[in-house]
């Protein structure tokens, strides 16, 4: 995209982890960043991170499970700033009872309603938008799970990353014609808050061998930047000490 014009970014689960992460580098990079989620203390706090190095940024309120609120927070970013370029979803969660064997419904339901679901909400918001502009990006922060069945994060979450995949490259294939652009996103073992969610938290010294967040916000910022005739598809991204490849159980 060009640096002429107003850019501006809507980035769900935008408080933490690679959300935040996204924001702090568009930020940098002279996007106007709108970031939700759906705890307002959270927000508050990387607003005023953000801010104070200079960023133009904003929070509103959001859980994306609900189809109306997406569509209204959609609705008052284009009131404000009368476009939105791109799209970053980011919001997601996963559950500690993940496997077959303790896995309930209200689980089940929890992980489909944001993971999945909020992500088609939010892209569905910003259609009209980005269409009447012929101009627009959707990141869809996926995993790892998407594209490998793991054990470890549990049939929920795998399942709706992997729907979330799928919605990506459905979404590429009806909307090239506007000139619009999905990636998903496909990151392995990010050092981000969720992990603490897990069975068996991961130690420091794991984490440190992950992803970081700022290599996430780098690659949201990287796709953003791309031309309008260029589509990224998906990327997939793991840490060099992928232990996917040597922990087939749940860590």
């Amino acid at each position: 995209m060009s640096n002429n014009k107003k850019r501006v970014a809507w980035i769900t689960g935008g408080g933490s982890g690679i959300g935040l992460a996204g924001a702090q580098e568009l930020a940098k990079e002279g996007w106007t960043v709108v970031i939700s989620g759906r705890r307002k203390d959270v927000l508050d706090e990387a607003v005023a991170s953000i801010a104070k190095s200079g960023g133009k940024i904003e929070a509103i309120v959001l859980d994306v499970s609900s189809a109306v609120d997406a569509e209204k927070v959609a609705k008052e970013i284009v009131a404000k700033h009368g476009r939105i370029d791109l799209l970053v979803n980011s919001a997601g969660v996963n559950v500690p009872k993940r496997s077959w064997d303790d896995i309930t419904t209200e689980g089940w339901d929890k992980l489909v309603d944001i993971n999945l679901s909020g992500v088609m909400y939010c892209m569905r918001a910003v259609l009209p938008a980005m269409r009447a502009q012929k101009d627009g990006v959707i990141i869809n922060v996926a995993s790892w799970a998407g594209r490998h069945v793991s054990k470890m994060t549990g049939p929920a979450y795998t399942t709706t990353k992997h729907a979330v995949l799928a919605l990506t490259h459905s979404f590429n294939m009806d909307e090239f014609k506007n000139g619009l652009r999905a990636c998903c996103l496909s990151p392995g073992e990010v050092a981000t808050p969720i992990l603490k969610l897990r069975p068996v938290p991961p130690s420091a010294e794991d984490m440190a061998k992950m992803l970081q967040p700022e290599d996430l916000g780098r690659t949201i910022a990287f796709v953003a930047s791309m031309p309008a005739h260029a589509c990224i598809n998906e990327i997939l991204i793991s840490p060099t000490h992928n232990r996917s490849f040597v922990t087939p159980t749940m860590l």
